[in-house]
């Protein structure tokens, strides 16, 4: 005979109860002492992700913060740049004009110091030929009277007669001449 309970799959035997009391027992166990240490693991990931997010968006911010700050001292550098290029192209201006002036200054040294050198020189030759000129004078006025002008002071006197009247007639044709392109 076959009980009622044998033959009934809905109703349950003593091996069904024993599996789920078992079941029951290692539900239990593994939310008592498998499941805190589980979430604790995954609670310190989530806060590590959150503050690795929080970290990462910090970094960032700071990222932008030093990529202006690098943006803004390059815009200074190239206007430093720029003014020490003007600062530059006005001290080489300088440099070239005080260098014009001190050339101007040099070669009007030098010209005057020719020049000085020429007026020298000129009056040395016009002295000397004046002493050449006179000996000779002196020498054809002594021919041509038939004496000998051996007195100095009258020798000074007709040389300096005689070329009182040379430079009387080299002037005169070049008075005429500018006279006459005046007119």
């Amino acid at each position: 005979m076959t009980t009622l309970a044998e033959g009934n799959f809905l109703i349950p035997d003593a091996t069904f109860i024993a599996e789920l009391v078992a079941f029951a027992i290692i539900l239990f166990v593994i939310w008592r002492y498998a499941v805190p240490p589980i979430q604790k693991n995954l609670s310190e990931r989530q806060e590590a992700i959150r503050k690795g997010i929080e970290d990462s968006k910090a970094a960032h911010e700071r990222l932008e913060s030093a990529e202006e700050e690098f943006a803004k001292a390059v815009a200074e550098a190239r206007t430093e740049a720029a003014k020490i290029r003007e600062e530059a192209n006005k001290q080489r201006a300088q440099t070239i004009e005080a260098a014009k002036d001190e050339a101007r200054k040099a070669a009007e040294a030098v010209t005057k110091q020719s020049e000085e050198r020429m007026e020298v020189q000129y009056r040395q030759v016009v002295a000397e030929l004046r002493r050449e000129v006179g000996t000779l004078a002196v020498e054809l006025a002594g021919r041509i009277v038939g004496e000998s002008l051996t007195d100095e002071e009258l020798q000074r006197r007709v040389i300096d007669r005689f070329l009182a009247e040379l430079e009387q007639t080299a002037t005169a044709p070049a008075d005429d001449s500018a006279r006459e392109s005046v007119t």
